[in-house]
């Protein structure tokens, strides 16, 4: 093993032989559906190569260098190999938390009649425990697309209670105490935190199943423990607090902080929560101050 280093291809490692001379590439790209460089992405789901046999061949090129790595007797970080999925119930207690959060909040920013969105993202979370009781670990494009369908009601939902209780700032209809205005407004801050953290979980490599399988080598999004191998335990992996962690600098500092996104993706949404983060806390807060002043 020693004077052997294999490539890294998200962290810009570099690889050489068993005579120690370094190499020159670059991190390989992709293979498209005929083996040829490809572009990551998939319609509606970004970080996927195009078309099933593209997954299928990128998968077999994965598990031949996990091989290759372990006959050089390198292991390979617990994020670029097959491991067991991430536990179920933070995501689970994470989405219930903006389950109350949003029933919490006043009728006139709701966009649907009080305990119909309650109603509708409880039953998806049951059907989402149902699949995967204890760990993320079933693949399934029916239960992906329940996921998704879930974190975009949430979304829309505390996109809705965003957007009308700006305007009714803006229209002087917030009310004339401080108070409840910044408890409503701290209400819809956190849920749009857990929203944006569900997004980036989701999609980040595929999602939590193709992360666990090691399907794709090339993260979305780059976190310090991918860059500083010799610093972090061989079994970490992003799971779900880390995006948590992610998406709650990134509404407070207004832009990232130690995880960089990669993908355009992950780079746009991280510009619209940031800027519905500053959006919402500027008006609640000028707003709350003059409130207090008068």
């Amino acid at each position: 093993m020693a004077g052997r280093v294999l490539w890294y291809p998200a962290c810009g490692q570099p690889r050489s032989g068993d005579n120690g001379q370094m190499s020159e590439s670059g991190a390989p790209r992709e293979p498209g559906p005929l083996g040829e460089p490809g572009l990551p992405g998939e319609p509606g789901l970004p970080g996927e190569p195009r078309g099933p046999r593209s997954r299928v061949w990128y998968a077999l090129l994965n598990q031949a260098e996990h091989a290759a790595a372990h006959r050089a007797g390198t292991i390979l970080p617990a994020w670029r190999r097959r491991t067991r999925g991430e536990p179920r119930w933070p995501v689970t207690l994470s989405v219930v938390a903006a389950v109350v959060l949003q029933t919490l909040l006043p009728n006139q920013l709701r966009f649907l009649p009080r305990g119909v969105e309650p109603a509708l993202e409880a039953a998806l979370l049951l059907g989402l425990i149902v699949a995967n009781p204890v760990r993320i670990e079933r693949r399934s494009r029916f239960v992906r697309l329940v996921s998704i369908v879930l974190i975009f009601l949430i979304t829309l939902a505390n996109a809705t209670s965003a957007v009308l209780l700006i305007r009714a700032i803006l229209d002087g209809k917030a009310g004339s105490s401080a108070g409840p205005l910044l408890a409503t407004g701290a209400s819809v801050w956190a849920t749009n935190v857990i929203a944006f953290a569900l997004w980036y979980w989701e999609f980040d490599r595929g999602g939590p199943v193709h992360r666990a399988h090691g399907t794709f080598q090339h993260p979305d999004m780059l976190f310090p423990q991918m860059t500083v191998q010799e610093l972090t335990p061989s079994d970490w992996e992003p799971q779900f607090v880390d995006y948590l962690y992610t998406a709650f600098t990134n509404a407070t500092a207004f832009s990232p902080t130690d995880v960089m996104p990669m993908a355009r993706w992950a780079k746009l949404t991280m510009l619209v929560q940031s800027a519905v983060s500053l959006a919402l806390g500027a008006l609640v807060i000028a707003r709350a101050v003059n409130i207090l002043n008068s």
